[in-house]
């Protein structure tokens, strides 16, 4: 469905370019949700936005190739990389100002998705957020940040992609909010030609809802494994460490 194959992702820094991701290369298939973990700064959002050419090609150049169903987004016409980011790869960005206009309000996206009010309803209801009449009237600054996070889920959903793409979808909700989303997202994979790519810092999240882990650090990207693959994969220290954070935590609320 989406084969990831780059050489380089570089930002222009003092007149200079500065390698920030080299070398990735992944395959994202139907029915799966691949999950890719990393700390804070290590390029996690940088890359997922470069595989649709959402990056300023100002201050940043792209070199490789991504094919969506045979189509290189990298070098494919505007018009059709449009059409495929509205119909077929929906991303949920953490921060809600790169995904919906402060001008307008929440009614136009609704009205976008050409979806009937009893199915938005729906949607609403399922992640616990205000009624489709409500929301209508309202602008995306007079919600507050995990509300933001949960409409944009929705949005994405009601859009019926081939893929949905999440930037820490778990940051700024409660354990309640989590299982939903956790649980939506299995549901969303059993549809036919449907998968599902997150970045995250969450690892207990990407154990659960995870067919496929992979690591990224130093700018590089470890091999899609398995989640009990990934919790032995102890060889990197950082890895190591990452992982063995979790397993404190955990032990520490069991």
């Amino acid at each position: 469905m989406l084969s990831v194959d780059l050489n380089s992702v570089s930002i222009r820094d003092e007149n200079e370019r500065r390698i920030i991701l080299k070398e990735i290369k992944f395959d994202v298939q139907a029915g799966r949700v691949y999950t890719i973990l990393g700390k804070n700064g290590s390029g996690k959002s940088t890359l997922i936005k470069s595989l649709t050419a959402l990056l300023p090609q100002e201050q940043y150049e792209v070199s490789g190739n991504v094919f969506f169903n045979g189509t290189n987004l990298l070098t494919t016409k505007n018009e059709t990389l449009r059409t495929i980011r509205k119909n077929n790869i929906r991303y949920v960005l953490q921060d809600v100002s790169d995904s919906l206009d402060p001008l307008k309000k929440l009614k136009y996206y609704f009205n976008l998705s050409a979806t009937e009010a009893e199915n938005i309803e729906k949607q609403l209801k399922y992640f616990l957020l205000p009624s489709y009449t409500k929301l209508c009237g309202l602008h995306s600054y007079e919600l507050s940040g995990g509300m933001a996070q949960r409409l944009l889920i929705v949005l994405a959903l009601l859009a019926n992609p081939n893929i949905i793409i999440l930037d820490e979808p778990t940051s700024g909700v409660d354990y309640a909010i989590t299982n939903l989303i956790l649980l939506k997202l299995k549901e969303f994979i059993k549809e036919k030609d449907k998968s599902v790519l997150i970045v995250t810092q969450d690892i207990n999240f990407a154990l659960k809802s995870s067919n496929y882990i992979a690591y990224l650090s130093n700018g590089t990207l470890t091999k899609f494994l398995t989640p009990q693959k990934f919790l032995e994969l102890k060889v990197e220290d950082e890895i190591k460490n990452f992982i063995q954070s979790y397993e404190e935590i955990n032990n520490a609320s069991s």
